[in-house]
């Protein structure tokens, strides 16, 4: 019997979504085809062939980067001998509801394509870590703080495209409050703090609120100070997402000024993760935290 996953209820036969909704849908069921593929030796090209489409199409849905059309699904489970009618009925629903849009889609106008995949993913995460370079994490700034760093982002916007941006960035901030919400860990550099994005009251704020969330157990902060030198994450801010559920693998997510890259090849997901490890221990220990950016906030 194919299982939809760890953490997927049934009622009346029908998949509920996990939080995460239609993101994790797709990862859930383009990974049980991978394996069914490959448990039959069933090459990408020869899969892609069955339903008229490209390697690359069915390499990116088995990555659950795109949602399933009924017929295409249909044709690739009688290609992997899945015959089970009940199976088959699971499989399908999971695709349906996977189609279905997630809540962020309401502001697809402001969306660039390569970001709604990460706001699902970001929903769906047991585990976030963070290294952040030049702005506090998206998920713990202060409505100030993140008007002011889209109205440097998005000079030309106007001021209703600006409260949109920030009514999905607080939004996303709703995820922490969850009962089964994720657990934040944030390693930021020293210079995110310092940097006077909005102004001194802004700022004074952001550190206040930073001050006021590092005490919460289910959020880590560490300051990476000035004086620890060079560190390993040169190449700027990254995230690493990790789920409950067993069968989706972690996601390294690399955001650039018109793009964004999402890892999930061991290899590249274990350098991540050695390099997040490595700034864990050059950062200053998260006890220490409070007190730095007390230190911080008398110098403002």
């Amino acid at each position: 019997m194919i299982s939809a996953g760890a953490g997927t209820t049934f009622t009346d036969g029908r998949p509920a979504q996990p939080r995460g909704g239609p993101t994790v849908l797709r990862m859930m069921l383009g990974g049980q085809l991978r394996r069914l593929r490959e448990s039959r030796n069933i090459s990408r090209d020869e899969a892609g062939r069955a339903i008229r489409a490209s390697n690359s199409k069915i390499c990116r849905l088995e990555l659950g980067r795109i949602p399933f059309k009924q017929h295409d699904l249909a044709e690739l489970l009688t290609l992997y001998g899945v015959t089970d009618s009940a199976e088959r009925e699971t499989m399908l629903e999971l695709a349906r509801q996977a189609a279905v849009p997630g809540w962020w889609h309401q502001y697809n106008d402001l969306l660039p394509s390569w970001f709604g995949p990460y706001v699902g993913l970001e929903e769906a995460a047991s585990t976030i870590r963070t290294f952040e370079a030049q702005f506090v994490n998206d998920l713990l700034q202060t409505e100030e703080y993140a008007r002011a760093v889209f109205r440097v982002r998005h000079r030309r916007a106007s001021m209703s495209d600006i409260d949109r941006r920030v009514s999905l960035r607080l939004r996303r901030q709703r995820l922490l409050d969850h009962p089964d919400g994720p657990r934040l860990w944030s390693v930021m550099d020293e210079a995110a703090l310092r940097r006077p994005v909005g102004g001194r009251a802004v700022q004074r704020g952001q550190i206040k609120r930073l001050i006021e969330v590092s005490a919460r157990p289910d959020v880590t902060l560490q300051i990476l100070p000035f004086r620890a030198g060079g560190h390993a994450a040169a190449g700027g801010s990254f995230t690493i997402l990790r789920f409950a559920e067993p069968d989706l693998s972690d996601v390294v997510y690399l955001e650039q000024l018109s793009g964004a890259l999402y890892l999930d090849k061991q290899e590249d997901v274990d350098d991540y993760t050695v390099v997040m490890s490595e700034l864990s221990v050059q950062a200053e220990p998260a006890g220490n935290t409070e007190s730095l950016l007390h230190a911080i906030l008398r110098e403002i």
